[in-house]
């Protein structure tokens, strides 16, 4: 028999409220919360609680707290990630990130999902993975929705809202959000 934890992270029904699935939440909750807490100067204290936070790549990535996410270990991180301030991750499915990519303040990445079903929904959800890929720029106040994937090298203007993949080199932008044009290469 499968744990809820392992159905979780392979996009399948769970039951959020699994006391193994509260207890990651809470850990995650106080390591952002203590991140939240520390000052500009705090360098190293930053490094050591992102490192136990995520699942990859908290050894180079740079977090402008208030910081928030659902798990933490769910998110696996390339070289050098910035995440601005006030970033929301709602990684109940694995949230991968490739190296050198960029997020402005507020943006919201969800993985989570809810049956439409509303006897279901009441007891169970489930999510799809996100991918990043590398070179990646998000705009402020942009929001990726679950199961979406975005092209290395493209830039995602402020305020969208990803509904569906994004390719490679391109700038997007709108709700929902669309190819709008071709990256050059002297851009």
């Amino acid at each position: 028999m499968r744990t809820e934890k392992e159905k979780m992270c392979a996009g399948e029904l769970y039951d959020a409220l699994d006391p193994e699935l509260v207890a990651a939440r809470a850990n995650a909750r106080d390591l952002c919360q203590i991140l939240n807490a520390t000052r500009e100067g705090d360098t190293e204290v930053r490094r050591s609680l992102v490192m136990q936070l995520f699942g990859r790549g908290g050894d180079t990535a740079w977090i402008q707290p208030p910081f928030y996410c659902d798990y933490g270990s769910n998110i696996r991180l390339g070289a050098r990630v910035y995440f601005n301030f006030n970033c929301v991750v709602l990684d109940v499915c694995p949230v991968t990130i490739g190296d050198f990519t960029l997020f402005g303040p507020a943006v919201q990445i969800y993985t989570p999902l809810h049956p439409l079903n509303a006897e279901l929904r009441r007891k169970q959800e489930y999510g799809k993975p996100i991918e990043i890929g590398s070179d990646v720029w998000v705009g402020g106040g942009a929001i990726i929705c679950p199961g979406v994937k975005i092209g290395d090298k493209s830039v995602v203007g402020a305020g969208s809202v990803v509904t569906r993949d994004i390719p490679a080199g391109v700038f997007a932008a709108g709700n929902p959000c669309r190819v709008i044009r071709e990256i050059g290469e002297t851009e």
